[in-house]
């Protein structure tokens, strides 16, 4: 069937892929199946149901989830197939920005995970006129459940309506609004509609890898990256419509627990997350001790000096059948590709990942071109690139090197904003991502850095800060880094250090530190110890761009601060207004 809507993927997935385990979610301990034909029952439902309610086509919904679940993947097919737009919503940004949001978008009913987020809504409510009812997934004392909706929309008689209204919808109309996170300033409501993101589905699928001889009935993914988020809203499509079943992950908490059950085929991940892993691998394989511990440090020689594409060396056979297989046990033993994507990998990571049989294919993209814009595939890849531009995407690099791009999956504009709408194209029509990169000769896509976030330093000169924290994050000592230093003399950093792994180091070193983060963080050893890191870092610098002077910080930067975004990025002013002192010690003469 020719898909050109979002729950057309449904419909595709019934006719060519129809599945017992469509959709699982583990609850009280067991992974609950949700089939293709129950999937598609419940989201006309949820349609008949939101119809009584007296939801028209054009309204909007709120969906907030503080982990990926059956239940959002049928409200959004239920939602979208009645020409109601979605507005998914971070579960965890602050009061003050669901009221924005809510005004902003003016929606009518909101469906949220849990009572944490239901209390936090109800707080809110108050200030948005808009805003009718708020029911739960979750069984909530004293709140309306999303059950409720379901019932209302149990007699079938009604669907005859739902059909119309569906058929009624074009690919130009608006499917959904997502708020970009940001890192400054109020969230923009993006615009994408039913061809923006089917387009971008359309066009990944070629780009995915598979194995010959794979049934599609056996085929799994785990999704644990925020589904509000528009790069895992995507695959979630992409997932659905090539018969890939979808098992959402408890929490980030459990990832690893979940990919031993699951045994995934595929995954997304961010590149946080593979640091994470690879410290584990780390840790454990260096904890071992004499031979096993010798051998897994010789694996790790084999690996970062690994060149794709070309034959593994009787060497790199022993390692593997020794150390890597291992590596792919611990993460299911099936996986097929992981997919990178929000934020830059290190390229020894990744080449490392390759090496043990774990490719990565990192990509590109941003809310505004639903998401993808380039990505790596088997046969295809280049290390430290992220890709060959999708074929139904034009990218141009413009002459102060800002990536702009054009193509049926970049959006029309942001929601009630004439003003950044305008802002955000070229005169002819391309999108502005933000982004400095290039294309090489084989029309690879490399990105170097941030637009808005490369600074100038009181000497002229241009300072890439990604770049370095890219590299920085390669050390087992540094956790998180910001580089510094617009209008400054020199670059700087403000570092959190790995709490667990210098705690690790310092009883290995007999260096004395009390177990908390503040005390770490002040101790001069620890600091000595990761300047010398730094140090490294600088040999790969032009000497305008090598880190200067660092300061520790005395607490993990987290979401729930506001120090990170959703998907793990920094959030530079208010990392900087949270140290602030840190970085007038810095400069100080």
């Amino acid at each position: 069937m020719n898909v050109k809507r979002i729950f057309d993927f449904s419909a595709l997935a019934m006719e060519k892929f129809p599945k017992e385990d469509c959709l699982v979610t583990k609850k009280n301990g067991n992974w609950n199946k949700t089939s293709t034909l129950e999937f598609i029952n419940q989201g006309n439902k949820i349609s008949r149901g939101l119809l009584k309610l007296g939801i028209k086509p054009g309204d909007k919904i709120g969906l907030i989830t503080s982990n990926n679940r059956t239940e959002w993947a049928v409200m959004d097919l239920g939602i979208s197939q009645i020409g109601v737009v979605t507005v998914p919503v971070y579960p965890t940004i602050s009061e003050e920005d669901y009221v924005y949001i809510f005004n902003n978008s003016e929606i009518k009913y909101c469906f949220v995970s849990d009572a944490e987020l239901y209390k936090k809504l109800t707080n809110a409510k108050p200030n948005i006129p808009s805003l009718a009812g708020i029911f739960t997934f979750d069984d909530v004392d004293g709140a309306p459940n999303w059950n409720e909706i379901l019932d209302l929309g149990e007699n079938d008689a009604t669907q005859i309506e739902v059909d119309d209204l569906a058929r009624a919808i074009n690919p130009e109309d608006l499917a959904t609004i997502i708020y970009t996170s940001g890192t400054t300033g109020k969230p923009k409501g993006v615009q994408l509609t039913h061809n923006n993101l089917v387009s971008n589905v359309t066009a990944s699928t070629p780009r995915i890898p598979k194995e010959k001889g794979l049934d599609y009935k056996e085929v799994k993914a785990l999704s644990f990256l925020p589904i509000c988020h528009v790069f895992e809203r995507m695959i979630f499509y992409l997932y659905l419509s090539n018969g890939i079943s979808i098992y959402f992950a408890e929490s980030i908490e459990k990832i690893g627990e979940n990919v031993k059950e699951v045994k995934p085929q595929y995954m997304t991940v961010v590149p946080r997350l593979v640091e994470k892993v690879y410290d584990s691998i780390y840790n454990k394989g260096t904890a071992a001790g004499g031979l096993k511990s010798k051998i897994f440090l010789w694996s790790l020689g084999i690996a970062e000096n690994y060149e794709l594409g070309k034959p593994k060396s009787f060497m790199h056979t022993i390692a593997d059948k020794l150390v890597f297989k291992k590596w792919r046990e611990g993460l299911g033993g099936n996986l097929i590709t992981l997919v990178s994507g929000s934020a830059a990998l290190s390229k020894r990571l990744n080449t490392m990942f390759h090496a043990a049989g774990i490719p990565i294919l990192e990509g590109y993209g941003l809310t505004e071109t639903s998401p993808v814009i380039s990505v790596n595939s088997f046969g295809k890849v280049k290390v430290g690139s992220v890709g060959i531009p999708l074929e139904n995407v034009k990218v141009k690099i413009e002459s102060d090197g800002e990536i702009v791009v054009k193509g049926p999956s970049v959006f029309e504009g942001y929601y009630r904003n004439e003003e950044k709408t305008k802002e955000a194209f070229t005169d002819d029509g391309y999108f502005r991502t933000g982004d400095i990169g290039h294309l090489d000769e084989d029309n690879f896509l490399f990105i170097t850095d941030r637009k808005k976030e490369m600074f100038k330093t009181s000497g002229g000169k241009f300072v890439a800060p990604q770049v370095i924290e890219n590299l920085a994050k390669a050390s087992k000592f540094i956790e998180q880094i910001m580089v510094v230093g617009d209008g400054e003399k020199m670059p700087c950093a403000l570092i959190q250090p790995d709490f667990a792994y210098v705690k690790n180091w310092a009883e290995l070193h007999n260096v004395k530190i009390i177990d908390s983060p503040k005390e770490i963080a002040a101790n001069p050893a620890v600091k000595s110890r990761i300047e010398k890191e730094i140090e490294k870092i600088n040999q790969h610098l032009g000497k305008w761009e090598q880190i200067k002077k660092i300061e520790l910080t005395p607490k993990v930067w987290t979401i729930d601060d506001g120090l990170l975004t959703p998907t793990l990025k920094l959030k530079r002013k208010a990392i900087k207004a949270e140290f602030q002192d840190l970085y007038d010690r810095m400069y100080k003469e």
